[in-house]
């Protein structure tokens, strides 16, 4: 028998046979892991099908099975080749995305020290590879990465490997998660028989200690963790033993789940019956036509296109419970780990014990069981974001894409896909429904609807019959008219007055994080940027370990240093702070209206672990008046005493030089405006803006998706973009900016070429040019834009060195 094995090797794309040893010939099946042999290496490989007979003569035989059950379903094996062929991934890249992290692991080289006393002067990147191997002992390639950061370490360690200074040798990491165990006790006899030996069973001293770990089992209908037994009776691992040892207790490891949801569970169980809801017209019509697609077995792709507040999550829950009630699981994507919280205790409430999560916060044992748990069948419903599409369910029956339009569906760093569109694909290759849901769905998913590759389904009022809130828009070059010059109009600060005197709750919205957006000196207008990035540093106060410090920050890289104190460029003192971030909007509201409760939910605040639910849940709670943030309030957040949302400067990225810009501001400007008014109090947006005329601000202003549609979409069909035309990005980065122009100068010359002699008349080569971020973490960036009605095509078999191919980008910048 013989196997056709996807092999865990960067940039290598195709599929490699082998034969089957007899001794797991009957183990080995499509989807199983395996360990192969590839050139000098030992790899990770994922089979794709069993075969007759191999495209090589004499095969190499599989080395091993890493785990007896199929780590990929059918469905995931279709859609990573799915996938890989329309992204122009490696295929090994797209499996690895559907395996939890820890359990893929990628070979690699392990570097000894062969000659201690060996010197080299004359090289710094040689001598620290030396100390570094004295020191720490023989290390392996990644592990040598973590030291050598922005530094070509490698050819150095080459040469040393050819003088003989160095030894390598190849080398397989094992797996860095595994199922965990406990030990536990358990009582081996009768209640009676242990009562009867109460009193035998030590001296005066450990008497006392074993009979209450003895009366403590004799009440544990099952087995249970030895430090429970410790802490409920005081007694220790001797006292066990020597219980264990007369036979009245058995000692032993048992296997638990690292469920991330326990606590979750519990407090749902704790808190009353959720309330049941009445669906209205509109949701029972869009229900209806889900679920019948689902039972007439001809699954379809649909589009809830709801306002805001207009209760598409109700229609998700009830979807769910349809699906599990004829034996198949759900897989439910919010676009932030932000909503996860609230959407979790909504499914729980409902799917006591069904429920998992994934997301890249939860620790690596977390998500391997929750993945294992997947696999067998023992959850129902799958919750989290991106990574979440890819859990192994064994019978999906519903998809749901929640806030579809947002940019977190789409991977930022190769390998580029959109789960998105991959949950449509998915939910077809499974015979299940996708239901992709937004208020604001992208101009290419209303276009799809429009045109019938989507089923629209409408949801236009909200469901607690109070209208979307009005928004009055500000124009902020009167404001400086009439001598305000500070951050909030006399609109927004009225309003924010009369909010906290009701008691009731307020949002503050700026797209940008920190205190000041650059930091420059009056004397000379010297600029502090980052040398990595060559971007303006972001002034932070109170974010960082040293809390008092104030402390620039690079954004892209992640760059810090302290504010100087004088100019680096002219030595003068008049260094300045200009632009404005959240952490200021924060300061200005507890200096505007000391004791008001705040909170701020950005990026700095919500590094840790559970950092969101705890601000959600403190600001649900009415526990803060004010909730000050970025692009987070703007993802489907349900906050009933919210009356007031202010969008601080609603212009922020409206002015890229990104085809996709104004759609992107239109999209959270909406959004955010949504969250005001979601009960029978009511509520008001107030949006600060310098452009007030511009199209996306006066669409927002108004709720107006649908003119915005029809002028966004003008707008791209003058332009040739999506929908009307497909494009392709290649990045090409170095070091080296003259490398970085020279590799793109050389792809674009070969794709001239192939344009012309294949005559692709509709296809159209932007570039090369610097990218809009053209030096990032001290990597220069040139692209090309590929437009035309298939440009992926174009690179299918053309091999481009050191290039990053992205087919639909989100952003051209």
């Amino acid at each position: 028998m013989f196997a056709r094995v996807a092999v865990n090797v960067s940039v290598i794309s195709g599929l490699f046979d082998y034969a089957i040893p007899n001794e797991l010939a009957l183990q080995i099946q499509a989807g199983s892991f395996v360990i192969v042999p590839f050139g000098k290496q030992t790899v990770q490989g994922i089979v794709t099908a069993l075969i007759d007979s191999p495209a090589v003569e004499n095969p190499k035989l599989i080395i091993d099975l890493l785990d007896p059950a199929p780590v990929l379903t059918q469905p995931q094996l279709a859609l990573a080749m799915l996938l890989a062929d329309s992204t122009l991934n490696p295929l090994a890249a797209i499996i690895s995305l559907m395996l939890p992290v820890g359990l893929s692991q990628q070979a690699d080289v392990n570097y000894e020290l062969r000659i201690t006393n060996y010197e080299d002067k004359t090289s710094t990147v040689t001598t620290r590879l030396l100390t570094l191997l004295r020191e720490r002992g023989p290390l392996r390639g990644r592990q040598i990465d973590s030291h050598f950061s922005r530094v070509d370490w490698r050819k150095t360690a080459q040469s040393l490997v050819k003088k003989g200074i160095l030894t390598t040798k190849h080398v397989l990491p094992p797996p860095r998660v595994r199922s965990k165990f406990v030990r536990v006790a358990q009582l081996s006899v009768t209640p009676e028989a242990a009562e009867a030996e109460m009193d035998s069973l030590g001296t005066k001293q450990t008497l006392a200690r074993r009979q209450s770990a003895l009366r403590f089992l004799i009440q544990q209908p099952e087995a249970i963790n030895l430090s429970w037994v410790y802490a409920e009776t005081g007694c220790n691992l001797a006292d066990l033993q020597e219980l264990e040892e007369r036979g009245l207790i058995r000692l032993f490891e048992n296997e638990i789940f690292r469920d991330s949801l326990e606590r979750t569970s519990k407090q749902v169980e704790q808190e009353t019956g959720t309330q049941a809801f009445e669906l209205t017209s509109e949701q029972t019509s869009a229900l209806e036509k889900i679920t019948h697609s689902s039972f007439i077995l001809q699954p379809s792709s649909f589009l809830l296109h709801g306002v805001t507040g207009s209760g598409k999550t109700e229609i998700y829950l009830r979807a769910a419970e349809e699906t599990i009630k004829r034996g198949k699981q759900a897989i439910i994507l919010v676009p932030e780990i932000a909503l996860t919280p609230q959407a979790v205790r909504r499914f729980l409430a409902r799917f006591p014990g069904q429920v998992g999560l994934i997301h890249s916060k939860l620790s690596e044992g977390e998500r391997y069981d929750t993945w294992r748990r997947a696999r067998s069948g023992k959850l129902k419903v799958i919750i989290g974001a991106r990574s979440a599409l890819f859990a192994p369910l064994p019978n999906i029956g519903l998809i749901v894409v929640d806030e579809c339009h947002d940019s977190s569906y789409h991977q930022g760093e190769p390998p580029f896909y959109n789960a998105a569109t991959a949950a449509q694909e998915y939910a077809r290759l499974c015979g299940a429904v996708c239901v992709l849901g937004s208020a604001t769905p992208t101009v290419e998913q209303r276009f799809a609807a429009e045109n019938g590759t989507l089923t629209k389904l409408t949801l236009p009022n909200r469901v607690t019959d109070s209208a979307l809130p009005p928004v009055q828009v500000v124009d902020m070059r009167e404001e400086l008219k009439t001598g305000n010059r500070g951050i909030f109009s006399r609109a927004l600060a009225e309003s924010l007055a009369e909010t906290i005197s009701r008691g009731e709750q307020a949002i503050l919205f700026l797209n940008r994080r920190g205190t000041a957006t650059y930091i420059f000196c009056r004397d000379c207008g010297f600029v502090l940027k980052c040398p990595n990035c060559d971007t303006p540093l972001t002034l932070h106060v109170g974010t960082f370990e040293r809390s008092n410090v104030p402390t620039l920050l690079c954004h892209h890289c992640g760059y810090t240093r302290q504010k100087p104190k004088t100019c680096p460029n002219c030595s003068g003192k008049q260094i300045r702070e200009y632009g404005l971030g959240s952490e200021k909007v924060e300061e200005e509201v507890q200096a505007m209206f000391p004791g008001v409760r705040t909170l701020r939910w950005d990026w700095d605040t919500t590094r840790h672990k559970d950092a969101h639910e705890m601000i959600l849940t403190h600001f649900a709670n009415h526990q803060a008046d004010v909730l000050v943030g970025t692009q987070m309030l703007s993802k489907g957040l349900d906050l009933p005493l919210v009356t007031l949302v202010g969008i601080v400067l609603a212009d922020v990225g409206l002015n890229l030089p990104d085809p996709f810009a104004s759609e992107k501001v239109f999209q959270t400007l909406t959004q955010v405006a949504g969250r005001a008014g979601r009960s029978s109090l009511g509520g008001k947006v107030v949006l600060q803006t310098f452009m007030p005329e511009h199209y996306a601000i006066q669409f927002a202003a108004g709720h107006d998706v649908n003119g915005f549609y029809e002028r966004e979409l003008d707008y791209r069909k003058q332009l040739g973009y999506p929908p009307f035309a497909k494009l392709v990005r290649l990045e090409f980065r170095d070091a080296d900016p003259l490398k970085a122009e020279s590799d793109s100068q050389k792809a674009a010359d070969k794709l001239k070429l192939r344009i012309e002699t294949e005559n692709r008349r509709q296809t159209e080569l932007i570039g090369p040019v610097p990218a809009f971020f053209s030096k990032v973490d001290g990597i220069h960036r040139w692209q090309i834009i590929l437009r035309g009605p298939d440009p992926a095509s174009l690179l299918r078999d053309l091999k481009l060195s050191d290039c990053r191919v992205e087919v639909d980008p989100i952003s051209l910048l």
